[in-house]
């Protein structure tokens, strides 16, 4: 029973990988974006929430009203004046520029809130659970578990059912023609980024409530975010949930075994993967 409920809460902090994997996996399918600063922007939405929660007396869970469209409004500002200024064929100076802002982003924290480990507390639903016979769930695991599925059900229906999702798909698919038809490449993509921000915000959220955080700590999510992602398969956002999930329960088997094989197990069951099926285990199907 102990591997089941390892197997459980590992599929439940799947849900917390999937948003981070998310918002990456968005501006990767339409703008065909590596960006390095993602795990950065989740810690950064992290501070956010932080700043908001503590200067208004806010629950960090109700903070997310403020900080989702701050974060989205940071993307939109961010994509128009810098990042639609590298983009083109050649990969490289997007890259760069994303991990500039990476650097810039964890020394501006370094100097705003200094090296210390911070957490955001949202009062007593981060220890209550729900007792299911011998298994115990958490309710902020569960919560947050039903939120990853909610927002990604949300991409899935707006990048095929809405006008918006059309212009995502057009642009991705072919840039010149795109412009031909009307579209602002520029202001397509500044959407494009504000959305992944704003789904960025939530995890960022949620991560702070989890865990502590530090300015240094965006390394590690942009790691399992990305894993999430290539497991899933690239531009598949159904794939980036189950992505998430098994990178989880990957962990969580690993720490049974030997606390020290947390991390180590998530490496290594990617890897497998990468080695099988280098398009991830569902590669991106239009539809």
């Amino acid at each position: 029973m102990d591997w089941i409920n390892a197997i459980i809460q590992g599929a439940l902090l799947g849900g917390l990988y999937a948003m981070f994997a998310a918002g990456l996996s968005l501006i990767f399918g339409v703008m065909r974006l590596v960006n390095i600063a993602h795990g950065d922007l989740i810690v950064l939405s992290a501070y956010v929430a932080l700043t908001t929660s503590v200067g208004l007396g806010l629950n960090p869970l109700l903070a997310l009203v403020i900080v989702v469209p701050v974060m989205a409004g940071f993307g939109y500002a961010l994509q128009r004046l810098v990042l639609n200024r590298t983009m083109g064929d050649d990969l490289l100076p997007p890259l760069l520029v994303t991990f500039g802002l990476s650097i810039i982003i964890q020394n501006a924290l370094l100097m705003g809130y200094s090296a210390d480990p911070q957490k955001l507390q949202a009062g007593p639903i981060e220890t209550a659970s729900v007792n299911l016979g011998p298994i115990t769930l958490g309710v902020m695991p569960v919560m947050v578990f039903a939120i990853a599925v909610a927002v990604i059900a949300g991409l899935q229906w707006m990048f095929y059912r809405t006008a918006l999702g059309r212009a995502f798909r057009a642009t991705s698919d072919r840039q010149d023609i795109a412009q031909l038809m009307g579209l602002n490449r520029a202001h397509v993509f500044g959407l494009a980024m504000a959305l992944s921000l704003a789904v960025t915000a939530i995890a960022g959220v949620f991560l702070g409530i989890r865990t502590s955080f530090d300015p240094a700590a965006g390394a590690s999510r942009l790691i399992f975010g990305f894993e999430a992602v290539i497991i899933g398969g690239l531009g598949n956002l159904w794939g980036t949930l189950w992505g998430g999930i098994i990178l989880g329960v990957a962990q969580t088997l690993g720490a049974k075994i030997n606390p020290g094989y947390q991390i180590l197990a998530g490496h290594i069951v990617f890897l497998l993967i990468l080695a099988v099926r280098p398009r991830g285990l569902f590669p991106r199907m239009d539809g």
